[in-house]
């Protein structure tokens, strides 16, 4: 009987581990980082939930699978994952309407030549230098390169605002080889922007990822 006990709780471990490892899609499940939750969910305090920064509602209307109303029309859903190396990212093709003050994270991208954001920039397919005030934003958002070459406004929460030109798309459907540098899908709500711009902002890339607002520039 000790024996079947101990088998037992390794089997529990077991499944607890492979749980943690995979990508969680649905509310209030456990998590460590951001990318432990699928779709617009993130991770507040161990378990994915809403993100406030993005507005979703997944889980206030049912998204925990207790058989409420689904999520309204305006939410991005993913359509399919991608598993690299053995965690499953969500893949996107839309992501957060575009207003005024668009909630996104802003994270850290290498746009030179062997940097991590793998091949030339979509919009010009050239390699940039990190000196230069440009970003990368997720599929939805690059909308197949409406916005090449235009500017937008990135305001972070310190209050500091800098003009960036969007030069490459932050992949939301494609990842995990060469061309994406082995890097999973993007998530729907990524502003990818060059050192230059965390330094304009007063902000630190060792932190890897800043909530931030954004709009067009007319």
């Amino acid at each position: 009987m000790a024996k079947l006990g101990w088998l037992v709780v390794s089997l529990s471990l077991f499944v607890l581990v492979t749980d943690l490892c995979e990508a969680i899609s649905s509310c209030n499940g456990p998590c460590k980082t951001l990318n432990d939750c699928d779709g617009q969910l993130i991770c507040i305090r161990g378990k994915c939930d809403d993100d406030p920064d993005v507005g979703s509602h997944v889980c206030s209307n049912g998204g925990g699978g207790g058989g409420s109303s689904p999520p309204s029309g305006n939410s991005c859903q993913p359509f399919s994952h991608k598993v690299c190396k053995g965690t499953s990212h969500p893949q996107y093709k839309c992501s957060p309407p575009v207003t005024s003050s668009t909630r996104a994270i802003l994270t850290n991208n290498d746009f030179s030549q062997g940097g991590d954001g793998g091949g030339p920039s979509e919009c010009d397919d050239k390699f940039h230098s990190n000196s230069e005030l440009i970003v990368a934003l997720s599929t939805g958002w690059y909308n197949r390169g409406s916005r090449c070459g235009k500017k937008i406004k990135i305001t972070a929460r310190n209050g500091k605002s800098v003009l960036a030109k969007v030069v490459d798309e932050c992949d939301s459907i494609n990842g995990c080889d060469t061309e994406h540098a082995q890097q999973p899908p993007c998530r729907n709500n990524i502003v990818d922007a060059s050192n230059a711009v965390w330094d304009a902002l007063g902000l630190d890339i060792d932190v890897g990822e800043e909530p931030i607002n954004w709009s067009d520039v007319n």
